[in-house]
């Protein structure tokens, strides 16, 4: 893990974009509003939010969001992933997320954490150790 100040993280942009997202979510039974945004190796950004549903199991995370939309247009290599909320302490992506975040980018994809001024980076193999993959299925 590595650890940084807000402004002096390496994409400001990717940042900026995660915080955009989050104010897109909707979340109106936990008022717990999460924003993602992904890279993609070309430099393209890609956002999410949490969307609530009553039936709480038909909720979906800001992560998946942000990887399913970036696939479904063509993206297929992920570099960061950043994460935001606004709680007071971290928000790490949740079991779910971090399988999707397996099988779609990779156990090297940078996980961005932001909490208050500070950011946390991971890889994903930090984050999910002994991860089940499609190796496991041969």
């Amino acid at each position: 893990m590595e650890t940084y100040r807000l402004n002096t993280f390496d994409d400001p942009e990717l940042l900026s974009a995660a915080k955009e997202a989050w104010e897109h979510a909707h979340a109106p039974y936990s008022r717990f509003r999460v924003g993602a945004a992904v890279r993609t190796d070309e430099g393209k950004v890609w956002t999410g939010a949490n969307i609530e549903n009553a039936v709480y199991g038909l909720t979906v995370c800001a992560e998946r969001v942000a990887l399913w939309r970036a696939w479904m247009e063509g993206a297929r290599s992920f570099t960061t992933l950043v994460v935001r909320s606004d709680r007071d302490r971290w928000t790490p992506p949740c079991g779910a997320c971090r399988q999707v975040m397996l099988e779609l980018a990779g156990p090297d994809l940078r996980v961005v954490l932001v909490q208050g001024e500070e950011v946390r980076v991971y890889r994903l193999r930090e984050l999910l150790p002994l991860a089940f993959d499609g190796e496991q299925l041969q």
